[in-house]
């Protein structure tokens, strides 16, 4: 057993000693994610103390979230995103590559050899990436390099993005949301991993709570991790993330940010009912809890009685800092999107970007603003129909065969469908993604987005119908 040697500050009762002792030994990368704690009666005999201490500072730890206990196996630290390590995982004399493999799954782990062995075969469903046929026909303006040159003096970019391309975002927000955005409230980003890794750095520190909807995309991003923040699972309803829960985390935890996804979910496709909306912000501006919107599939709505509007439509207050991006409509190699927000956190948040020498190139806004003036509407069109398609494709597919074993609400936007198989065991669900892998069929797995349920998630915007041969697909589409 390593050596467990606690604080000599008498001041702090010695509960707590345990508890800070613990934490540092998960931040400094010695304790990683599912490592089994000593057990009570040799941590109590390891530090002095008596068991009853040890024990309150693990339900403590347990309370928080930063332990989990399991009834005849022990203590863990928690294998979830709850990104205690601010330092990375450099403890090289253990097996730090038997670690990150203990937190792939066994499915995981066969998936990524099959991507490797045959790529070219496989039917990858759990990629959420614009593929090449739906890349919009982009042709570049005809100008020489000293043209271009000559372009980005004019443009004179601010730290928060070239004016035309700010220009380009706030009319097409006015046009898809008839969202009325002041310009300097516009902020560029190189996507919405960028804007989040700003956020954790200026608005966030280390051991913040922040809360986030169960299931989420969130959960497989290592940047929360990276910047140390305890993040909250809230659940959610066929509305969205429920107020009892919000409620339930916030009393809990003082929760210092909300992140939201709230049209078309991802994973689970879910739009959040206008009801709740308000509701959320109501809560959140009573509470003081600033709000984060991912709005990424916004723009891709299958039917036009579906009410597409962002949360910040509705934000009077400033309460929240809205995210939208290009890569759901040109693909992940045009790596812009942007951020609105109150001017003086733009400010900030811009100031942390030149200070972490990632100032934005001109050059793929310069791409950016020239696809959003010329080529958008005509290609929002296009993809939007060709999404709905393969959509539909796919939950015929899964139908014919499922049968009534699946179950999954029909897509009405964006790119991705969340199924579970209500009636089946964890085991069975595993045997049938394994049985889909041998027939070249990769899903995502609900546990990589915090999802303990048995749910999986399938990216319809991948579902072509040449890459099926009659062997996988039992249907005609």
């Amino acid at each position: 057993m390593d050596k467990w040697i606690i604080s000599q500050d008498e001041t702090m009762p010695l509960y707590q000693k345990i508890m800070l002792l613990t934490e540092e030994k998960i931040k400094s990368g010695e304790l990683v994610p599912g490592t089994r704690l000593p057990s009570e009666r040799k941590l109590a005999e390891a530090l002095n103390v008596n068991r009853s201490t040890v024990i309150r500072a693990m339900e403590e730890l347990t309370a928080q979230g930063v332990l989990i206990r399991k009834k005849g196996s022990g203590t863990y630290v928690n294998p979830d995103k709850w990104g205690l390590q601010t330092k990375p995982l450099i403890n090289w004399g253990t097996s730090l590559t038997n670690e990150s493999l203990k937190r792939k799954s066994a499915y995981e782990q066969a998936a990524e050899k099959l991507r490797d062995k045959k790529p070219g075969e496989i039917l990858d469903l759990s990629k959420g990436v614009l593929p090449s046929d739906l890349l919009p026909e982009l042709q570049s303006p005809r100008l020489s390099w000293k043209e271009l040159v000559q372009q980005e003096k004019e443009q004179t970019p601010r730290n928060t993005g070239i004016y035309s391309l700010r220009e380009s975002v706030q009319a097409y927000l006015s046009k898809t949301y008839q969202m009325t955005v002041p310009l300097d409230e516009i902020m560029i980003t190189s996507g919405t991993q960028n804007a989040l890794f700003l956020i954790s750095q200026g608005l966030l520190k280390p051991g913040d709570a922040v809360g986030i909807e169960a299931p989420s995309y969130f959960y497989s991003l290592r940047l929360f991790q990276a910047a140390g923040l305890r993040i909250i699972p809230i659940s959610m309803d066929a509305e969205g993330m429920t107020i009892k829960a919000l409620q339930e985390a916030s009393i809990t935890y003082p929760l210092k940010m909300v992140f939201l996804n709230p049209i078309f979910q991802n994973p689970t496709g879910l739009v959040m009912s206008p009801k709740r909306k308000a509701e959320i912000l109501d809560y959140c501006l009573l509470k003081r809890i600033p709000i984060v919107e991912d709005d990424a599939y916004g723009g891709l709505t299958f039917d036009s009685s579906v009410d597409n509007s962002p949360l910040k439509k509705l934000d009077k207050q400033q309460q929240v800092i809205y995210l939208g991006t290009l890569s759901k409509f040109a693909g992940h190699h045009l790596r812009i999107g942007w951020m609105i927000g109150p001017p003086a956190i733009l400010k900030e948040l811009a100031d942390i970007r030149l200070q972490t020498d990632s100032e934005l190139s001109f050059l793929p806004q310069f791409m950016a603003d020239h696809f959003l003036r010329t080529e958008m509407d005509v290609h929002q069109e296009k993809i939007t129909n060709e999404l709905r398609k393969r959509a539909r494709n796919m939950e015929k597919w899964l139908r014919a065969e499922f049968k009534d074993d699946i179950d999954f609400h029909p897509a009405k936007g964006g790119f991705h469908l969340y199924c579970r198989f209500p009636n089946k065991t964890k085991a069975e669900v595993d045997e049938i993604l394994m049985e889909l892998l041998e027939k070249k069929i990769i899903v995502s797995e609900g546990q990589k987005f915090g999802d303990q349920q048995n749910g999986f998630r399938l990216s319809f915007v991948n579902f072509r119908k040449k890459l099926f041969s009659e062997s996988i697909l039992s249907v005609s589409l």
